[in-house]
């Protein structure tokens, strides 16, 4: 009677968990660099930028189309406007999550598997808007129609695969899962002796619906003449990076291993039988956990949110583990996990907010470079100082660490010291610097440095966290 209960308010039962997860960082306009960067590249874009030509980034062009609605509003009404577009991501997610775990027969710990995917994202770098946070929703969506659909209802399959389309133009990585669930669905066929010329039909016309959406921006790109920007963005860039030094990627890698080692150890539990559900069910959900973490691992590079894409899954398959026998030990040692990646979650995110700063300092610091007139170089630094100033852009390459990152050496479409050289050439009139970064190349600090000490005077040092970000203004 209990667990009825709880399923039946499972949705309010997250959202709960979810805004309580998350309140810490609500209205927070750094609280990580890859969603500040995300927020200026869509303010970009309303103001007539062009991803790639004109803000250039590897990323699709749905994850920053994605973030326009929220970047068309005043500065702080569009922070939490995106932070409340991630919350319902999350809950959805982590509803969907519960659904598909009582399709496997885990029902009575559905709820709880909700519970875990939204409480792991704290501690894997999801507290905001991460690119995971918002395409796990239609990867998830994508999987629950695949695994209701027993008869294989051409249309469930096929909403499936544009779903999985939608997720491709936030994140191409979303491309292992996507393939699992499209083979998926045509060895079911095969089995059920679909015809070799159907089934190669069939094969192709949901690979074409998956590519539809990407197929389209593609177009895009070909009638402004700008394919090769796009191709090389999306591909060439992806490859030419180079490695970050061994202490940095391995380090990286175990604290993905770390992170996800409970989860992962909680859905290795899903072996075996279960209460009702089907047995495809639970072999949809195991390998689905399996392609999601070789997504994760094969990529490389290796920081915390790229941990992202398999929380999903994995709490789908934990959901029989921590709803194994209700009052028993392994239910105990279930709730005691959650209890304490709830906890370490929390410390996640204050540790963040002393390190990164808050509201009150990013306004400060926003102060501090005024709205103008002439043009903002934030040459390392947070990103979203361009629309909360309002100041125009003196380089495509927005994300700083483009510049001046070692990896990033000769992965960019340009030479890095020139590019710099170019910019200081423009005269910026005002220069935004945070201290020396691990793997930021001296020699190209260096060139600002003397730059700065030419023709700038410093303006402002203002707290960011636990940095000083220095402001320079042209004398």
């Amino acid at each position: 009677m209990m667990v009825r209960a709880i399923d039946r308010y499972r949705l309010l039962i997250l959202l709960l968990v979810a805004v309580a997860a998350r309140a810490a960082t609500f209205g927070d306009p750094v609280v990580h660099v890859d969603e500040d960067f995300y927020f200026a590249a869509a303010d970009a874009m309303w103001r007539g930028a062009v991803p790639y030509l004109d803000v250039w980034d590897r990323k699709p062009v749905g994850l920053f189309l994605l973030y326009m609605p929220p970047a068309a509003l005043p500065f702080w009404w569009g922070i939490w406007a995106y932070q409340a577009m991630a919350l319902g991501a999350v809950v959805g997610t982590a509803w969907i999550v519960g659904r598909i775990a009582m399709r496997a027969g885990w029902g009575r710990g559905a709820t709880l598997a909700g519970v875990a995917y939204i409480l792991w994202l704290n501690v894997a770098g999801g507290q905001g808007g991460q690119s995971p946070v918002f395409y796990n929703f239609p990867m998830a969506a994508a999987a629950l129609l695949i695994v209701s659909n027993p008869a294989r209802r051409w249309w469930r399959d096929a909403a499936a695969m544009a779903l999985v389309g939608t997720a491709l133009t936030i994140k191409t990585s979303a491309v292992f899962e996507g393939a699992f669930f499209g083979l998926w669905i045509i060895v079911h066929d095969w089995r059920n002796g679909r015809a070799p010329m159907l089934l190669a039909m069939r094969a192709v016309g949901l690979a074409a619906l998956a590519f539809a959406p990407t197929a389209g921006i593609v177009a895009y790109y070909r009638a402004l003449g700008a394919l090769d920007a796009f191709w090389f963005a999306n591909l060439w860039s992806i490859m030419g990076r180079n490695s970050d030094p061994p202490h940095e990627r391995w380090g990286n890698l175990a604290k993905l291993v770390l992170l996800l080692s409970p989860l992962a150890a909680m859905a290795f539990a899903a072996r075996g039988t279960a209460a009702g559900g089907t047995g495809e069910g639970r072999r949809f959900a195991i390998l689905w956990a399996a392609t999601a973490l070789f997504g994760v691992f094969v990529i490389g590079g290796w920081f915390d949110h790229y941990a992202l894409p398999a929380v999903a899954p994995l709490a789908v398959c934990a959901a029989r583990f921590l709803g194994a026998r209700f009052w028993g030990a392994r239910r105990g040692a279930g709730l005691a996990i959650l209890g304490v990646v709830a906890l370490a979650g929390q410390i996640t995110i204050v540790v963040n907010r002393v390190m990164r700063g808050g509201p009150g300092e990013f306004a400060a610091l926003a102060t501090a470079v005024g709205r103008g007139p002439g043009c903002l170089w934030v040459y390392s630094g947070t990103t979203k100082l361009y629309p909360a100033t309002g100041r125009c852009r003196v380089t495509r390459y927005v994300f700083p660490s483009h510049l001046y990152r070692t990896r990033e050496t000769g992965a960019i479409g340009v030479d890095q010291e020139a590019e710099v050289r170019r910019v200081l050439a423009v005269k910026p009139a005002v220069i935004v610097m945070r201290p020396l970064s691990i793997g930021e190349r001296p020699e190209i600090r260096a060139i600002v440095i003397a730059a700065v000490a030419r023709d700038y005077r410093l303006a402002a040092r203002t707290p960011l966290g636990n940095e000083m970000i220095s402001v320079f203004k042209r004398r």
